[in-house]
Order: structure tokens, then C-alpha cells, then sequence
């Protein structure tokens, strides 16, 4: 498409070609790298950087904790859950659905955190993938954060040649709606992922409609550790709405989604789910070290940090070690499936 469109000239050179469609640590699950930034690299010499390589061992190993440590022990507890939701009580299923919530976002971006530094290893770079999507301020800014590389796939191949933004109100309604709606799709037949697009439509038009689609500016790297109330407020709101759409995401069917939101806003009584202590403190610990380094590119990103550098490596064999002791029953890559 690009080619068509004159965008990227095409390479005459079928080795390169060869290597950017099968590069490996991207193949999975992305990124979805385009040719026209992974395939240049392909062309170039490049040289080993031990920084680079550093760094690279450091975001692999932070997609690995996310992966094994944080999104596997949550799975197993929503997955129960989940399985029982016509029995839970209404703050088993909401545990649930938290606890999905960030299973999610961990296997998602875990897989890409290791194909990023493994891609490093090797003197490649990937785009970032997700840039701490949780702490968004509102649902626009959410999917600027959130599969960067597949959101913005969609907005060049499909949302701008239907027109994009610049057309009719009634037509900007008409093309965003597609774009959300076709997102759902594409994860699977169910009625279920439809209809996880079509809510975060809803949740997105109103901003759009109103002009307040990109309001917020990227989060610097020396953020403020403490947020203001109206920042805060902005961020938990949004995450709500987030684990909101994730429930349809998740359950097996419509009535089994509508069923855990009624069964949770009406305070239902039944089964409790039992999550260990650990869990709830790795998942805590998890979303600190992220908000600390959330105006970085991964949470062990270090660079022009001003730790000691044995306050740098005494982190990593930290998490290194929560790694061998808490990682949870293997679970596959929810994205392998779609």
C-alpha cells in the first residue's frame, strides 16, 4: 500500500525484503513494524552498542516480569472469576475484572517489551508499543498509548481514507464508529469484541466531537511523582471506563458481560474470590514502578537517570528475583489467538 501510494520506494534488494518480513522477535504479536521504519534498517551497517544491548536486556527482562510474574498470576484468578460469575459476589467479580484489566495490558505489552529488546540485542529498534496507557487522562489519549503500532495502522489505512476527521460531523461519527468497530472485529467473531469496540466509540466521540481529542501533551520524563487531584481524578476515570469495555473483552458471551455488570452494580451476594496477599502487593509494586518511569519507554529505562549505577542493577536483580519466586501457572499470549 505504501509503494501504491508513493509513500516508500520498493527495495530491490530480496535479502532485506526476506529479513523485515520475517524478522522474529516482532513476528508474533508485534509491534507491527511498517516498511518504511524497520525495513531501512535492514540496508544500513549497524554496530554493536553496548548501552543499547544494556538497555535492550533490561526492557526484555521488565516484558518477562510483566508477562510471567504479573499478567500469569492474574489470569489465573480472573479466570476463576469469570468462570463462576453467575455465583460471585459483587466484589469477586469486580477483583475479576480488575485483575483482567491489568492481565491484558501486562501479557499485551510484555510481549512486546521482550520483542523490543531483543530487536536491541541485535542493534534494531521497534516503535514503543504502549506508553503507560493506564495513567491516560481520558479515553483519547488512551488509544495514543495503548497497541500504538495497530492503532495507528488503523488510522492510516482505514480511518483517514474514509475522510478521517475532515468531513461532516455526521461522517466523522460514520468513520470512527467503523474504525472502532472493525478493531473489535478483528480480534474475533464473537459479539463480544464488536461490541468492546463499539463502547470505546461511545466513550471516544464525545471528546472528539467536541474538539478535546488531543488536549493532552505527552508526559515528560521527569513527571511529578504526586498528581494533581484533577489529574488524578482524570486517570482513575479513565481506567474505570477501561476495565467498563474489558469485561465485554473477556466474557464468553453478551449475557455472561451483562451479567457480571449487574451482578456488580447491584451488589450481589455469593462465592468470594480468594487473591493471595502477594498478588495484590506485586500488582501494587507493579503500578508504581510504572508511574515513577511512566515518561520513559519502559519502567527499567535509565537513561540520563541520575540512579548510582548500583542502585540501577540492585532493581533489575530485584525484579530478576521476583521473577523466579512469583511467577505464576504458564499461560500463552492472549494475542497469539487473534
Amino acid at each position: 500500500i505504501d509503494v501504491y501510494r508513493g509513500q516508500l520506494q520498493p527495495t530491490r534488494n530480496f535479502i532485506a525484503w526476506l529479513a523485515f518480513i520475517t524478522f522474529f522477535p516482532q513476528l508474533v504479536a508485534g509491534p507491527i513494524e511498517r516498511a518504511g521504519h524497520l525495513l531501512p534498517q535492514f540496508l544500513t551497517s549497524r554496530r554493536f552498542s553496548m548501552p543499547a544491548a544494556v538497555d535492550g536486556c533490561r526492557q526484555a527482562l521488565w516484558g518477562l516480569f510483566k508477562k510471567v510474574v504479573i499478567a500469569d498470576n492474574c489470569a489465573a484468578l480472573a479466570n476463576q472469576a469469570f468462570s463462576s460469575s453467575d455465583a460471585a459476589s459483587a466484589t469477586a467479580l469486580l477483583a475479576g475484572v480488575f485483575l483482567f484489566t491489568i492481565q491484558i495490558y501486562c501479557d499485551f505489552s510484555g510481549y512486546s517489551d521482550i520483542a523490543t529488546g531483543v530487536a536491541r540485542l541485535f542493534g534494531f529498534s521497534l516503535m514503543q508499543n504502549f506508553a503507560f496507557p493506564y495513567f491516560s487522562r481520558d479515553i483519547a489519549e488512551f488509544w495514543r498509548r495503548w497497541h500504538i503500532s495497530l492503532s495507528t495502522w488503523f488510522r492510516d489505512y482505514l480511518y483517514l481514507p474514509l475522510g478521517g476527521s475532515r468531513v461532516s460531523r455526521p461522517l466523522m461519527i460514520r468513520n470512527t464508529t467503523i474504525v472502532f468497530l472493525v478493531s473489535g472485529l478483528w480480534h474475533g467473531a464473537n459479539w463480544t469484541f464488536p461490541a468492546w469496540g463499539l463502547l470505546n466509540a461511545v466513550w471516544f466521540l464525545p471528546l472528539q466531537l467536541a474538539g478535546n481529542n488531543r488536549r493532552f501533551s505527552p508526559v515528560p520524563p521527569c513527571a511529578p511523582l504526586l498528581p494533581a487531584p484533577r489529574e488524578a481524578l482524570q486517570i482513575l476515570s479513565t481506567f474505570l471506563l477501561t476495565m467498563f469495555s474489558w469485561t465485554f473483552f473477556r466474557a464468553a458471551s453478551l449475557t455472561q458481560a451483562t451479567q457480571i455488570l449487574h451482578r456488580i452494580f447491584t451488589l450481589q451476594q455469593g462465592h468470594p474470590l480468594p487473591v493471595p496477599g502477594y498478588v495484590w502487593a506485586l500488582v501494587a509494586g507493579f503500578l508504581a514502578a510504572e508511574w515513577i518511569q511512566r515518561g520513559r519507554t519502559h519502567a527499567l529505562d535509565f537513561s540520563s537517570s541520575n540512579l548510582p549505577r548500583v542502585s540501577r542493577w540492585l532493581i533489575c536483580y530485584s525484579v530478576l528475583f521476583l521473577l523466579l519466586k512469583y511467577s505464576g501457572e504458564q499461560q500463552d499470549f492472549i494475542y497469539f489467538q487473534f
